[in-house]
């Protein structure tokens, strides 16, 4: 059974950071994409970040040069260290994960809907404050 676990979630000024945790365990694929999404009161899942199997990164514009996504493959933990935070940050922060697809001889890149991830954590909440 696969299960995903967040923690790191805070409340903190703006310009602040935090480093967000996922602890994936029963997972035993080796093509996948991991991926951190959040939610903010009243809006829909947004992806934040999505690192596959061969270091591959991707981001959201409102995102780039302040977070970084990273995992630890001997302990299959995934991470997400977020800098200058800003109120706008502010959201429920889920990590899942999935099996990278391959087709047309080649792998598929992971993506960004959520609609397209089966298996999530409980979430971490960030708060931010001007």
């Amino acid at each position: 059974q696969v299960q995903l676990v967040e923690s790191g979630g805070d409340s903190v000024q703006a310009g602040g950071s935090l480093r967000l945790t996922c602890e994936v365990s029963g997972w035993y694929g080796r093509a996948y994409c991991l991926a951190w999404f959040r939610q903010a009161p009243g809006k829909d899942h947004e992806m934040v970040a999505v690192i596959d199997n061969n270091g591959g990164r991707s981001y959201a514009d409102s995102v780039k040069g302040r977070f970084t996504i990273s995992q630890d493959n001997a302990k299959f933990t995934l991470y997400l260290q977020m800098n200058n935070l800003t109120p706008e940050d502010t959201a429920m922060y889920y990590c899942t994960v999935r099996t990278r697809e391959w087709t047309n001889r080649s792998f598929r890149a992971c993506p960004i809907s959520r609609d397209e991830y089966s298996y999530w954590g409980q979430g971490t909440q960030v708060t931010v404050s001007s």
